[in-house]
């Protein structure tokens, strides 16, 4: 048996080998220490070799799924590797001969398909990255659900497309690894150049979709194609050759989609939370989808918003029809709630992973989708969007119909169970489970016609272990069945002291047929699973059509349900370069009001006067204040209707995005050998080298992470190659008054301020943006709301106070440091002193609420009023 888990190894020296021992996975060796720290279970030991003992450890077969998923999320590859023949059989060999066994399939991060593994609501993507020459292509596949999707991408779009994907797994060659290694958060997996090869992978891909030529498919680059085949030929690896059912790929345009880098996207928190989790984040509060593939293509959508107006205008014409009748909005979601995930019950039949209830599913998503198609179908004035995706959701009629009858309304997980195909199907298979669940009703039928025949009562059918089943009768009665014309049917068998036992050729059959009914039955079922799912996956173009349709309208409908319960309107959209909101709001921020029962959001304005050239509004006024707030919220809301979306406002009017960039917030990069300072610099330096007249850019305290006057500088020179280079449309918040002066240099630049109210020496924040410029930031308010204590408020007050006189007097020749006194003579506030000898407070401190009663209360009430009062 080692002999045979060490030739197998040498083959997966890369991966854990899960080798398959009866009910148990076992490992090995290092795989055996491997897996042990990875998933904390015991390691044993087994045997030795060479003089050394084994290490060990295992899993259960049935509860592998779980250990896969804790393996594959720590970056393992795991090779399993299953028994390919029944023991008995082995045994026919040789009562020592080793059962056959092989690797049948290879589980990395981007080939899983098992629901219990997979997020339902998010794309598993497998990527690959090819670049042959300066021409690069990335090409990316979702095994569980067959959409294969291609685009030709330059090495500096690279960082932004994988972003958007994030990928589980990335596909590339050896020197191109490192690179890919700072991009991805998920596994890098290193092939050969072979994988990669373009010619090899034509062939490879008209092999698999048995065509000649992919020019149906669209014309495609050398590196598209290098890319594509390195997914079929690495899917081809990992599934030993069982490849899924794919659908033909798609020439993506990247120039389509609005362009976000890693570093906006992390910093909108578009999809998760700057801490982790998708709480909190954009995608969970306008994610109202109620089926697995809505929310998938809503994840698609916010992750690529796209810039083809016609496009754009299209979404919003459909979220708009369902906006304004609620009541075949409310109709569509109720019938969208019983859609199952036909997408990935039909990626794991295609695989022969699924079970009855992937059939099942496919089943009632068919089903409901002639409800959907229904409801729709009784509705009048549609827009055309909705009515060419109705037409998806019908023409399955055959196959809906042949699951109908075929399977039970609830069947088992595992067709290995049984119990899946409906009475009534199959005669054969009704019969065996007769034979199987009522066999001793037929034998008792059996011994009555016996009886009948014989006119002897006293007959019985009988059972034990040597002879099975027999028919026994007092001895008296024996002569009778041995004489002809008895003796014909019913054969003797053995004799004993009280009583003589027959067979007959219809008992014996009977018999045979009773012990075999159960396996019989299972055999049955298997077969008819198999004509199934051949049905099934042989009908994959239109369950992925009705499934697509389903997503489509989901979308939609949650769309509208979120624009009409949230008071979203619909934006006006154009090729022009107008950036103009009224009432705007942050969604995320919105949403986290209303959920506390708080305060209302203070809704503002944003008017980016974009004609030819640059619209920057420089933004100041205090923290705290809602700055970041503001500028993040236009971004979202550009980015919410080129997805298609209603946006959070009272009107927009908005110009196509082709670019969104974002600076936001201040963080280190340690594991790279990057300070606050240097991150700043690093994706400020992205911007104003890639930034084109149609981006949109959001820039918060550029400069601060440094001297004051290097960010001053900094943040002076980035404004200007803003306005005057990359003239775009741009939101600029900053502590920098200075900079408030270029809004009278730029014909582009204004100013805008948050606005505060102080009272009684503290600031009240109105969060309301207001044409104008900030004198002041209200630091040293803001670091007492804080708690910083008492004595570094006031002193930082002071220190305050003497640098804005130095600065009105002309700064002086002194240093500034000459004007204070030194910390430690500075005046603090007295410290609240309490008298030693307090009777009031000591009477105070003695009471007991919970111990005194109401008349006890009011007592000590004139007591303690009688300490209070003055003598």
């Amino acid at each position: 048996m080692m002999a045979q888990y060490l030739d197998i190894k040498k083959d997966h020296s890369n991966a854990l080998l899960f080798y398959r021992m009866g009910d148990f996975y076992e490992m090995f060796f290092d795989d055996a220490v491997a897996a042990a720290a990875a998933l904390d279970i015991a390691l044993t030991k087994r045997g030795q070799h060479e003089g050394a003992d084994i290490p060990m450890c295992g899993v259960p077969v049935h509860a592998a799924e779980s250990y896969l998923q804790t393996l594959t999320r720590k970056g393992f590859i795991v090779a399993i590797c299953e028994q390919l023949e029944d023991p008995s059989e082995a045994k026919k060999r040789g009562s020592k001969s080793v059962v056959k066994r092989g690797v049948v399939r290879l589980v990395t991060p981007g080939t899983l398909t098992e629901d219990t593994l997979l997020d339902a609501r998010r794309h598993n993507y497998l990527a690959a990255w090819s670049l042959i020459r300066d021409d690069g292509a990335v090409a990316w596949v979702d095994m569980s659900t067959g959409e294969m999707i291609v685009a030709g991408c330059v090495p500096v779009s690279l960082g932004p497309l994988l972003a958007r994907l994030g990928p589980s797994e990335v596909l590339c060659i050896d020197a191109q690894e490192a690179d890919l290694r700072a991009m991805v958060d998920g596994t890098v997996t290193v092939l050969g150049t072979a994988s990669f090869d373009s010619t090899n992978a034509a062939d490879r891909l008209c092999r698999l979709y048995g065509v000649k030529t992919l020019d149906a498919f669209g014309s495609f680059s050398r590196a598209e194609l290098s890319a594509l085949g390195a997914l079929v030929d690495y899917l081809d690896l990992t599934q030993q050759g069982n490849l899924p059912l794919l659908r033909p790929p798609v020439r993506e345009q990247i120039s389509g989609a609005m362009q976000i880098d890693a570093a906006t996207r992390r910093n909108l928190e578009i999809s998760q939370r700057l801490s982790g989790g998708r709480d909190g984040s954009l995608l969970s509060v306008i994610d109202r989808t109620v089926t697995a593939g809505g929310a998938r293509l809503l994840d698609r959508r916010i992750a690529a918003p796209s810039c083809n107006l016609t496009e754009i205008r299209s979404r919003h014409d459909a979220v708009e029809a369902l906006t304004d009748n609620a009541h075949l909005r409310e109709d569509l979601r109720a019938a969208l709630r019983s859609v199952p995930d036909m997408d990935r019950a039909l990626g794991r039949l295609s695989l022969d992973r699924g079970g009855p209830r992937d059939l099942a599913a496919l089943r009632d998503g068919l089903a409901q989708a002639e409800v959907v198609a229904g409801v729709l179908g009784a509705s009048q004035g549609l827009p055309d969007r909705m009515t060419e995706v109705a037409r998806d959701l019908l023409g399955h009629e055959t196959l809906r119909d042949l699951l109908d009858t075929a399977l039970v309304a609830e069947p088992p997980h595992l067709a290995r169970d049984g119990g899946f195909i409906a009475p009534g199907h199959d005669p054969d298979l009704d019969d065996a489970r007769t034979l199987r669940d009522e066999g001793r009703s037929v034998i008792a039928g059996m011994q009555a016609d016996y009886a009948a025949q014989t006119g002897i009562s006293a007959l019985k059918i009988k059972h034990n272990n040597v002879l099975g089943y027999f028919i026994e009768t007092t001895a008296t009665h024996a002569t009778k069945m041995m004489a002809p014309p008895l003796s014909e049917t019913f054969i003797h068998r053995q004799t004993t002291a009280s009583a003589v036992r027959f067979t007959t050729v219809d008992l014996s059959d009977l018999e045979r047929r009773v012990l075999s009914a159960g396996s019989r039955a299972l055999e049955i079922e298997k077969r008819h699973f198999t004509l199934l799912r051949e049905a099934a996956v042989s009908a994959g173009s239109i369950i992925g059509a009705a499934s697509r349709a389903l997503a489509e309208i989901d979308l939609t409908a949650g769309l509208a349900d979120l624009a009409s319960g949230a008071d979203w309107c619909r934006p006006r959209m154009d090729h022009s370069r107008a950036f103009d909101v009224k009432a705007g709001r942050h969604p995320v921020v919105e949403a986290a009001l209303r959920r506390d029962g708080g305060q209302s959001f203070v809704a503002n304005d944003c008017a980016l006067n974009a004609g030819d050239g640059a619209a920057i509004c420089l933004l100041t006024g205090p923290n705290m204040a809602g700055k970041s707030t503001w500028l993040r919220q236009n971004a979202l809301i550009a980015l919410l209707a080129q997805a298609g979306a209603f946006v959070p406002a009272q009107a927009a009017h908005l110009g196509l995005v082709s670019q969104l960039f974002s600076r936001v917030g201040a963080a280190d990069d340690l594991a790279r050998g990057r300070s606050t300072f240097m991150v700043e610099m690093v994706e400020t330096a992205a911007i104003l080298n890639q930034a084109d007249e149609r981006a949109l850019v959001i820039l918060d305290e550029i400069g601060r992470g440094t001297a004051t006057y290097d960010g001053l500088s900094i943040a002076w020179a980035t404004l200007e190659h803003l306005h005057d280079a990359n003239r775009c449309r741009a939101l600029f918040a900053t502590h920098y008054h200075e900079l408030t002066a270029l809004a009278d240099k730029l014909p582009g630049a204004s100013n805008a301020t948050v606005t505060v109210k102080e009272w009684d020496g503290d600031v009240i924040f109105l969060h309301e943006v207001r044409s104008g410029a900030a004198d002041r930031s209200y630091g040293v308010q803001v670091a007492k709301f804080a708690g910083l204590p008492d004595s570094v408020v006031h002193r930082a007050r002071d220190v305050l106070e003497t640098l804005e006189r130095n600065d009105r007097e002309g700064g002086g020749k002194r240093p500034v440091i000459d004007d204070l006194p030194l910390f430690a003579t500075a005046p603090a506030p007295a410290p609240k002193l309490t008298p030693k000898d307090d009777p009031l407070r000591d009477k105070v401190k003695s009471i007991q609420p919970d111990q005194i009663s109401p008349m006890d209360a009011l007592t000590l009430l004139y007591e303690l009023k009688g300490l209070a009062t003055p003598d």
